[in-house]
């Protein structure tokens, strides 16, 4: 790995240790969500988590993933699917550990604001014996190689177990901080086979913006692009790196800037609901 690698990955934890001053907020933030929107609710209809392993080639043995499957799931129906990615300290549970995925779906569902889909929720570091607790530059290669594992391993798998719909307008991607990296580079990188990206408080792992976009018109072909970080948190100009780059271009996109944000799950969730409410949507 190179030097250039090691010290991005190494920064990761400089930033968020750092106190860092109030960083103005160059956007307005969207409205935030209501009171409870991530707190479990009596007398809705829920969706259902399961752990499922699938065949990784890339890693050459079998790789686990959580899998919701919205209220009400009907197997003789298709649905689109969003895979939710995670932050470097966290596996395929992290996002159901703290995150309430399921909850926030769930309300979302109850009130009628967000498209029924599948969320499949992997280990992002492809690698037969790295894990969380291993150094930040061991794990750097693992997650790197997570694009090849998610789009020859993981994707066909869902697409031949779940009744999903198997096309680029039926795919979404994002995740939280390393994962958010994950997002945009993966997303941005294969445009045939996602129509929706998000990055939640991209970590350092992104590429750097001028290398980020590859096909300036294909970009702007994106159902949804979301960027988000919040203005205090030690990692928010990787997100306004991006930004600038995507309004120079002229590629649409939706810049979320949370108020008095830091890198942790209460903007997360708060993303995570976002994002749910516009994904697959007609118009974003």
């Amino acid at each position: 790995m190179s030097t250039h690698t090691v010290a991005l990955f190494a920064g990761i934890l400089l930033a968020l240790s750092a106190s860092t001053a109030p960083a103005q907020s160059d956007a307005p933030s969207l409205p935030a969500p209501p009171e409870g929107y991530d707190t479990r609710r009596d007398g809705i209809d829920r969706g259902k988590l399961e752990t499922v392993e699938y065949d990784s080639t890339t890693v050459g043995l079998k790789r686990k993933a959580q899998v919701y499957t919205p209220p009400g799931f009907d197997r003789n129906r298709t649905y689109p699917v969003l895979y939710l990615l995670h932050g470097i300290g966290g596996d395929e549970h992290e996002w159901t550990r703290h995150g309430a995925p399921d909850v926030i779906l769930d309300n979302l569902y109850a009130d009628q604001q967000a498209v029924p889909m599948i969320v499949v929720l992997p280990n992002g570091r492809a690698a037969q014996d790295v894990t969380a607790r291993d150094p930040i530059p061991k794990q750097s290669p693992a997650f790197a190689a997570f694009e090849q594992d998610l789009l020859t391993d993981l994707i066909p798998f869902i697409e031949k177990t779940y009744s999903v719909k198997a096309d680029r307008e039926s795919r979404a991607l994002a995740g939280l901080s390393m994962g958010g990296g994950q997002s945009l580079n993966f997303g941005l990188n294969n445009l045939d086979t996602f129509a929706w990206v998000g990055g939640f408080s991209s970590a350092p792992n992104t590429r750097p913006p001028a290398k980020l976009l590859k096909d300036v018109d294909a970009t702007k072909k994106l159902r949804l692009l979301y960027v988000a970080c919040g203005d205090q948190d030690g990692l928010f100009r990787v997100t306004q790196g991006v930004h600038a780059m995507l309004d120079e271009q002229q590629v649409p996109h939706v810049y979320n800037v949370i108020v008095g944000g830091r890198h942790d799950f209460k903007v997360w969730k708060s993303d995570l609901y976002q994002f749910a409410r516009r994904v697959f949507q007609g118009t974003p």
